[in-house]
């Protein structure tokens, strides 16, 4: 039987179990005490039952013994941001707000990871309303450091092996930045693979669900199981979605051709970083093509951050007003500047991210993918905010599949990641396109 098995991915998990070498129950239990012995200063987590997921656990060991159909994520444990409801857990959304805030519906995500077989482990910590007000996490490389934000106790929760897998979301850059900060894979898909009922809304038009696993296979499969059309959400789609499993383990056909946007925010990476990926555009070579950016993508920026405040403000205005002095001086001045956006604003800012969907759609008839940074470079020190997130910026507001290879270090050791965009809804491809940068840069570097 294996011992530390707390120490393995999802893939591997499931294989041991299969072959009777791992328990379910030994799983969790290894995990809880994982967390246990590390959590105290990483503080990953917002909400943990011990006995309710040895208690799941037990009853995956029993359909599996009595020879019952299984599913995909059968007995793995996997971590909620705190912004997700389920019916048996708290939601408390990062926020004194909320303090004990218990639901009797679940997320449609995580009716899905129940039917996968899943062990919801419990809920990871998020910053304030999934904003940028940083919670108490700590990056587990560096306690010193931020691990990012707003998923930050998901990523902090894979990254210190208390959980292989764990569900966050993304407005802005909330999957990608703290999945590069605490050197875990990270993946959004496509908006609208994933159902966003019964998470928090921020922004009807931004919000994104993603998925953080230590391998592409993992973070493929845990999209796999959670993906499904939702009438109730309406960015859903009803059309069958990529198989991201299937892409991240297939070879690419041909060479991938991919891009470099010369963007006027690249002078915010740090030195380090700039390095790191001077050196990765180097060894890719002529299969990179180096595009200077039109102003227009790079207002972008604004566009986003207008939908945003504008949005945040209309869907939580009651809590914002009923709250207010409960709400954090960070978001306070947000709120202020998303009241002033008028209407006429804000319907501009949607026609222009309109545009820029069409733009993706059209330029990647011609390449494969576009390869950026994940954030600026190493995680900030803790207290200092939970980094940039405008490398993630652009690709968020077009909807696009987009993931963060834990492939480069930076000067004190911390992880950098690096980013890869693709086509929308051709998510299963950019998997496949980042399993080959993996393995190109690793025979290079041999």
């Amino acid at each position: 039987m294996i011992k530390d098995g707390y120490t393995l991915t999802a893939v591997e998990a499931l294989a041991a179990m299969a072959a009777g070498r791992l328990s379910s129950v030994a799983l969790v239990q290894s995990c809880l005490d994982r967390i246990k012995a590390t959590d105290d200063t990483i503080q990953a987590w917002a909400f943990l039952d011990p006995d309710a997921a040895l208690a799941q656990a037990a009853e995956c060991d029993r359909l599996r013994t009595a020879g019952m159909a299984l599913g995909s994520l059968h007995g793995i444990p996997v971590g909620l941001k705190d912004i997700i409801d389920t019916a048996k857990m708290p939601t408390q959304r990062g926020t004194p707000i909320f303090a004990g805030r218990q639901t009797e519906k679940v997320a449609r995500l995580v009716e899905h990871l129940h039917e996968a077989g899943a062990v919801i482990m419990g809920k990871t910590v998020t910053t304030e309303l999934a904003f940028v007000h940083a919670n108490e996490t700590r990056n587990p490389h560096n306690t010193n450091h931020s691990p990012g934000g707003s998923s930050s106790g998901s990523a902090a929760a894979v990254a210190a092996m208390h959980v292989p897998l764990a569900v966050g979301t993304q407005t802005n850059g909330s999957v990608i930045r703290p999945a590069s900060f605490c050197g875990t894979f990270g993946f959004k898909p496509t908006r609208g693979i994933i159902s966003r009922s019964g998470l928090l809304q921020t922004s009807v038009s931004l919000d994104q669900v993603g998925c953080f696993g230590r391998g592409l296979a993992d973070i493929a499969l845990l999209t796999d199981a959670i993906g499904s059309y939702d009438q109730n959400d309406v960015c859903s789609f009803a059309r069958p979605r990529p198989d991201m499993s299937a892409g991240a383990v297939a070879d690419t056909p041909v060479i991938p051709d991919l891009v470099w946007f010369d963007l006027p925010f690249n002078d915010r990476l740090s030195t380090d970083a700039k390095e790191g990926f001077d050196a990765v555009l180097d060894i890719l070579g002529p299969q990179v093509t180096r595009m200077e950016s039109a102003d227009t993508l790079s207002n972008l920026v604004t566009v986003q951050a207008r939908i945003h405040e504008y949005e945040i403000c209309q869907h939580q205005a009651e809590v914002f007003d009923a709250h207010w002095d409960q709400l954090s001086e960070t978001l306070k001045p947000i709120i202020a500047r998303g009241r002033r956006i008028s209407k006429t604003e804000y319907e501009d800012a949607l026609a222009v991210k309109a545009s820029a969907e069409r733009f993706f759609a059209d330029f990647f008839v011609e390449f494969d993918a576009v390869i950026a940074p994940a954030a600026a470079g190493e995680a900030p020190k803790f207290g200092s905010g939970t980094g940039d997130p405008i490398f993630c910026t652009l690709w968020t507001l077009a909807g696009l599949p987009c993931l963060t290879l834990p492939l480069l270090v930076g000067e004190t050791g911390l992880p950098i990641g690096v980013q890869l965009i693709g086509a929308a809804e051709k998510d299963d491809r950019l998997l496949r396109t980042a399993r080959w940068l993996q393995k190109h840069l690793a025979q290079s570097t041999d």
